[in-house]
């Protein structure tokens, strides 16, 4: 029995058809802007953005920082909310690459309050003491596993445009919160200037994001992906596996919050285990404190039997659904989870 996974959507294999494809691509030394399927890459992504320009980026986390070095001036501030990704899992980055200072406001299930972003606004003219506000971050979707409805979205973007201020969308499962929504993701993408969003998680992609944004912004930031050690040469490989994504994979989502929904419905049955109602996407998020049982002894007994999970944080447990989860694979991982607990 080969393992079922539910650590993330980012343990997902390539498909057969993307193993094929990366084997016949078309390739050139993408640094000189030779490779063909790179360039048919970008450009398919960036009119799936509905913008004038992509590139591809080794992962999302470099897709974010790239964002943040070319939005930005060192010393200028940046507006996020206090729990995304940047900040919560992007290891400091956006002091070590871009040299900026990071403004954190509360973050309500994802979600931080326009006006309150709209008083932390500061303009390095009014005063000496301030850094200047050059960026907003937004997340969508969010890495708490829930959806921020565009109409904060909107608000946010009007408030920066007003403000002669840019936004960044960290749309790393840009395609979950589409099919959530049911909108095309350039309707996302339309409220934010820039948009990274990954190729692999739920779409299989083995390697890789796209930055998008218009012309000149994605001509600054191919010379600072440069400089981020981010030029690469026959990444038509790669790219080929990304066209597939994209082609093949982006209504993927869809299947994995059904799954994902069938799979707190059946967790919620078993005794002790609390289910965060909030099933946006693919990620179920739940506590077992009134099992009295340990996290980490889980992920071993777990383990034993076949399926890998991440041991609780700050108090949660989290399970994903992604292509290669089945329905029949969730009934063997409530089957398991009733026997380590000895409950039925």
């Amino acid at each position: 029995m080969a393992f079922i996974d539910l650590r993330s959507d980012t343990v997902t294999n390539p498909t057969d058809k993307m193993r094929e494809a990366m084997f016949k691509a078309e390739v050139g030394d993408d640094v000189y802007g030779d490779d063909p399927t790179m360039k048919e890459l970008e450009q398919y992504a960036a009119e799936l953005c509905g913008k004038e320009a992509a590139i591809f980026v080794p992962s999302g986390t470099f897709g974010n920082q790239l964002a943040l070095f070319t939005h930005c001036n060192r010393g200028d501030e940046v507006i996020l909310a206090d729990d995304c990704h940047i900040v919560a899992h992007e290891v400091g980055a956006s002091s070590v690459i871009a040299g900026v200072q990071l403004r954190t406001l509360n973050s309500v299930k994802g979600m931080i309050d326009p006006m309150e972003v709209k008083r932390k606004i500061r303009k390095a003219s009014d005063d000496i003491h301030y850094p200047g506000t050059s960026l907003i971050c937004v997340e969508n979707a969010h890495s708490s596993g829930r959806v921020i409805p565009l109409t904060k979205m909107e608000s946010i973007y009007n408030i920066a445009k007003e403000n002669d201020i840019s936004v960044h969308l960290d749309g790393a499962r840009l395609f979950n919160a589409s099919a959530y929504l049911k909108v095309k993701p350039s309707e996302i993408c339309g409220y934010a200037d820039s948009i990274m969003f990954c190729l692999s998680k739920g779409l299989c992609a083995p390697v890789g994001s796209i930055l998008a944004g218009n012309n000149e912004f994605i001509s600054k930031a191919k010379k600072n992906r440069k400089l981020m050690g981010g030029g690469l040469r026959q990444s038509g490989i790669l790219a080929a596996a990304g066209l597939v994504a994209l082609k093949e994979m982006i209504n993927q989502p869809i299947v994995d919050h059904e799954n994902a929904k069938y799979l707190a419905n059946e967790l919620s049955k078993i005794p002790g285990i609390t289910v965060n109602d909030d099933i946006h996407i693919n990620m179920v998020f739940f506590n077992m404190q009134d099992t009295n049982y340990s996290s980490c002894k889980l992920v071993e007994e777990f383990y034993s039997k076949k399926v890998k999970i991440n041991g609780e944080e700050n108090g949660e447990m989290r399970f994903v659904t992604n292509y290669w989860v089945s329905k029949k694979d969730i009934d063997y991982v409530i089957k398991t989870f009733k026997e380590i607990l000895d409950v039925d």
